[in-house]
């Protein structure tokens, strides 16, 4: 009999490949949150510790251990793994806390890949863009090959390898070395993918930042999707009985799990949420429409008929109203002033509108102390629309910020420069019109309700990463060198050797498929647009995305922010 100790972190994406009642099966007792003191009791025979390797919750494990009470008889055995690798630094940590030796086992768990949905795989190592970009440390990347390699080993080798960036470039060569290493993995499956797009999340810095406007991507910038899941709040979720005044409302946030396998979110999550309202109601027609039949089945066959669709009619309305629920959350954000004005800004920026002068808006939100992480992501919007700001409008806003909001932010301005998201405008031409007009990155007459262009994601922004999967697509990426050269990093090609017998004959009609891995994270509205383009009629090629992280602005600029605390005096 065992307890597991979860890292807290890792409990989210535990839970999206082994649910509590499967771990119960393999005698797993008791789970707990692994923190500082002594362990609760629990009359079970060994403790796994599942930890990511980090010094911090070493020394927590170290303190479970040391206090544990060394008298009582049976002893328990203590176990330790580490997700996704085992680190050397990690096992010295506990060596010099002296409980090195208490552990029997010391394992990896190499989680790499986990599935979110039918077609997106995420690492969920929220460090990674860090890492890379500020901190010069490239095991996510590593980590990220690493999953690759069981992916190819799984649905066969990728003919071809096209990728943008550094990042890109150096997981590409740790494929290729791996592949060189274990000659012995040469596999005889049939190859699943066509082609594997790496890209780095620097050559599009943009669309992190702009707020995403599909309905799934709006549920994020507002609440947060952690994991599949989101936590909302109750009070529209209340049952309504008659005759009652909200006497008790439910304090506790709803938690609900948002994924395909909902019919009704599988159908909405990538709509601009413009277009949202009208299916919810037409939907509502169709359910009310399906429950009136009752009154119409007469003979017995038929009222068995209409029993045996009751369990997927009442799961069907209840999804209904829990999504016309957090439609009406939504919509009571999207409808506000402060709302509009922010896209205003933002829309204007990505159109090219006065990228190079102090913006009056974002002046009055420093003003009037707005969420810091609001202002971040406008000023640094500008910075990018601009390809980087005038030295008078950087300093300009720094010195407010500093200012509004305390000195201790100046290490925050610090990364977000180093990470080339703030920057100064080096040379006097502005690349972002060049790549904008070439690219088509901005539509004007955006049809929101059937669109015709992934820009509808953002309603006129096209994500210049998802522009670039389309066009690696077709016509090909030589028809934009010259703007690919202004992007940061090389774009490269490489070609993996299928044995004969393995090369794929291409039906008629038959689409390509294409592995999309971003590196350094990826948006809902990102994903949403890469769907748009796999059910395009004509389009000739579907989508898996990959990525380090799903993320959103808010999410990305808060894992580049640097706590400071006051000193005590």
């Amino acid at each position: 009999s065992s307890a597991i100790v979860w890292d807290e972190y890792l409990t989210g994406p535990f839970g999206l490949i082994a649910q509590y009642s499967l771990l119960k099966e393999h005698e797993v007792e008791k789970m707990f949150t692994l923190k500082a003191g002594r362990l609760p009791p629990a009359d079970v025979k060994n403790i796994i510790f599942f930890v990511r390797p980090k010094l911090e919750l070493m020394d927590i494990i170290a303190e479970n251990v040391l206090s544990e009470d060394r008298v009582r008889s049976p002893q328990r055995d203590f176990h330790i793994l580490f997700v996704p690798r085992r680190s050397l630094l990690c096992e010295q940590r506990l060596k010099d806390q002296g409980v090195l030796g208490s552990f029997i086992h010391r394992e990896q768990y190499s989680l790499d890949l986990i599935p979110f949905d039918g077609d997106l795989l995420s690492m969920e190592s929220e460090t990674a863009f860090k890492e890379c970009y500020l901190e010069n440390d490239q095991t996510s990347l590593y980590h990220a090959a690493k999953g690759l390699m069981t992916l190819q080993a799984l649905y066969g080798t990728i003919p071809q390898i096209f990728g943008k960036g550094d990042c890109a470039r150096h997981v590409a060569n740790m494929m290729i070395r791996m592949k060189r290493e274990f000659p012995g993995g040469q596999n005889s499956i049939f190859p699943v993918f066509d082609t594997l797009l790496l890209l780095d999340r620097n050559v599009d810095l943009l669309s992190p930042l702009a707020t995403q406007l599909t309905y799934e991507g709006l549920i994020d910038e507002i609440y947060g999707i952690q994991n599949t899941y989101v936590k909302l709040p109750p009070e529209k979720f209340a049952p309504k009985k008659q005759g009652e005044g909200g006497k008790d409302l439910p304090t506790e946030p709803k938690k609900l799990q948002l994924n395909s396998a909902e019919e009704l979110y599988a159908e909405i999550r990538d709509k601009n949420f413009n277009a949202v309202g009208s299916v919810l109601s037409k939907k509502a027609k169709i359910i009310s429409a399906a429950f009136e039949e009752r009154h119409h089945a007469k003979t017995v066959g038929e009222i068995k008929q209409f029993v045996s669709q009751l369990p997927h009619m009442q799961a069907a309305r209840s999804s209904l109203a829990n999504h016309t629920s957090i439609a009406e959350l939504i919509k009571d954000i999207t409808t506000s002033e402060d709302f509009f004005d922010n896209l205003t800004v933002e829309q204007e920026f990505m159109s090219g509108i006065d990228t190079d002068k102090i913006n009056n808006y974002t002046e009055d939100c420093i003003a009037q102390k707005h969420p810091l992480i609001k202002i971040l992501r406008l000023v640094c919007l500008q910075s990018v629309c601009n390809s980087g700001l005038k030295q008078k409008v950087l300093d300009h806003y720094k010195r407010e910020i500093l200012q509004t909001y305390g000195y201790e932010h100046i290490l925050t301005l610090n990364n977000l420069e180093k990470a080339g998201l703030l920057k100064l405008q080096t040379s006097s031409r502005n690349n972002y019109p060049t790549i904008r007009k070439t690219l088509r990155l901005w539509m004007d007459d955006v049809n929101e309700q059937n669109p015709n262009d992934i820009s509808y994601v953002y309603s006129g922004y096209a994500p210049l990463s998802v522009r670039l999967a389309q066009l690696l697509a077709r016509p090909g990426w030589r028809s934009i060198e010259e703007v690919l050269k202004m992007l940061p990093g090389p774009h490269f090609e490489e070609r993996q050797q299928i044995p004969t017998g393995l090369q794929k004959k291409r039906q008629q009609g038959e689409n390509r498929l294409t592995l999309v891995f971003f590196l350094g994270g990826v948006t809902y509205a990102e994903i949403a647009a890469l769907r748009f383009l796999s059910q395009m009629e004509d389009g000739g090629t579907e989508y898996i995305i990959a990525t380090t992280k799903l993320i959103n602005g808010t999410s990305w600029i808060k894992s580049l922010m640097e706590k400071l605390e006051p000193p005590p005096f």
